[in-house]
């Protein structure tokens, strides 16, 4: 099992800047690809970012590259995403999902651990 708590959500504006931190529990963390999802009121969980186990390849989605910035520190089981540059189309819950596997994935059905969920609302 692993346990994924999000914290750094938060009411911002047009253009501020945003971190979000996730930190695990119950795994080796460094076996596990690292994601970030996100979902607004009425739409389906949505592919933000994500990191392989050891940080050396990421993917991002369209609507966040150059932007976004996914990053993680094994050495304290956690995972970031820092957000630049927010827009109020990037207000959603936020997601961190962990995949117990090598491969990268952004299909969320793919993330067997998820954690709560924090919300970041931007206001134009």
């Amino acid at each position: 099992q692993v346990q994924l708590v999000e914290s750094g959500g938060g009411l911002v504006q047009a253009g501020d800047s945003l971190r979000l931190t996730c930190a695990a529990s119950g795994r080796t963390f460094s076996n596990l690809v690292m994601g970030w999802f996100r979902q607004a009121p009425g739409k389906e969980r949505a592919f933000v970012a994500l990191i392989s186990r050891d940080g050396s390849s990421t993917y991002y989605a369209d609507s966040v590259q150059g932007r976004f910035t996914i990053s993680r520190d094994n050495a304290k089981n956690k995972v970031y995403l820092q957000m630049n540059s927010l827009k109020p189309e990037d207000t959603a819950a936020y997601y961190c999902a962990a995949r117990n596997a090598a491969s990268l994935a952004t299909e969320n059905w793919l993330y067997a651990y998820w954690g709560q969920g924090t919300q970041v609302t931007v206001s134009s």
